[in-house]
């Protein structure tokens, strides 16, 4: 069985997936408007699909023929997008802290030293939002969306607008990590040395999956033969 069988209609877009996460990282690749953000949002809890299931390291967080629908509260799932949705009146340290307001006070401010650290953020725990740079945001989401050591990462292109230095280092510090991911992008280039399964997404249909090297090789090659011409 599938971890994920979701229907779902907006307009005149259909999506209709099937897959499974059969990796520690699994990418979603495909053109803008296939429905790659949209998978993301239903596995997440913030779109209700019309119908399907989810079912994640032994939970199920939807099924919709039983009427099971977890709340985003309650799926331990870290979502961050492209434009990092960091709280502007926060710091960065109170920002990665508001998932974690459940722990004693030693406890919250220890994980989110933690979480900055992993990110190479440390020293902007102060700073607000308004003064960081773009990559500097997506270092302070990230630490967030971890904080709550959650079952599953979904990353929706979190580095497409960063330079390339800032890129490799927060995908090499991601790699390094103990978390399921699955990770959106439509940039072949940024996601090629992934040691990840790939679904690819055409028009909300799952066209292809499998080992992402051996899955995006004949797109791949095609890329450099109009680069070379």
């Amino acid at each position: 069985m599938p971890d994920v069988n979701i229907r779902h209609r907006q307009g005149q877009f259909t999506l209709h997936a099937e897959f499974s996460l059969a990796s520690r990282w699994t990418a979603i690749f495909g053109p803008s408007g296939a429905g790659k953000s949209t998978i993301l949002r239903v596995l997440a809890g913030l779109i209700a699909p019309d119908a399907g299931r989810i079912d994640l390291a032994g939970r199920t967080l939807l099924d919709t023929a039983r009427g099971v629908a977890l709340p985003p509260g309650r799926r331990s799932i870290g979502f961050v997008t492209q434009q990092a949705a960091l709280f502007p009146h926060r710091t960065a340290a109170q920002n990665v802290a508001f998932g974690i307001r459940h722990l004693s006070r030693d406890a919250r401010s220890q994980r989110v030293s933690e979480m900055l650290r992993l990110f190479g953020a440390e020293s902007l725990a102060e700073r607000r939002p308004a003064q960081l740079s773009g990559g500097e945001r997506q270092r302070v989401a990230l630490a967030r969306a971890l904080a709550p050591n959650p079952t599953l990462l979904l990353l929706d292109e979190p580095l497409a607008a960063l330079d390339v230095a800032s890129s490799q280092d927060i995908l090499s510090r991601l790699l390094a990590l103990d978390v399921r991911v699955v990770y959106v992008s439509h940039d072949l280039a940024e996601i090629w040395r992934l040691p990840a399964h790939v679904i690819v997404l055409e028009a909300g249909r799952v066209t292809a999956a499998g080992p992402l090297q051996q899955v995006l090789a004949p797109q791949r090659d095609r890329l450099l033969q109009q680069l070379s011409s």
